[in-house]
């Protein structure tokens, strides 16, 4: 395909883009993380498998956090999914 001029492969371009990173994806053990949700919590050694709720995560990187403050990447994984959490439990 050719755009403005110059040849584009939409397979590769998409590849590229790694939509499939930054969309929730309901994991094995029925928590919705992110893929690149799941490089951070790793990168910090929480392993998301561990939990069953969305709660006890949070609380683990709550407490990872406690201890590296400077942890920016880890704090917004946490408001992500605090807000996911707080949207998901509340009525409507």
């Amino acid at each position: 395909m050719k755009i403005k001029g110059e040849d584009v492969n939409l397979d590769s371009l998409i590849d590229e883009l790694n939509i499939d990173h930054d969309f929730y994806v309901k994991r094995k053990n029925g928590l919705m993380l992110k893929d690149s949700q799941i490089q951070t919590l790793e990168r910090y050694h929480i392993i998301y498998s561990q939990f069953q709720d969305l709660s006890s995560l949070l609380f683990e990187i709550e407490e990872v956090l406690n201890e590296m403050p400077e942890a920016e990447d880890l704090e917004a994984v946490s408001m992500e999914l605090s807000e996911l959490h707080y949207y998901n439990e509340t009525n409507k």
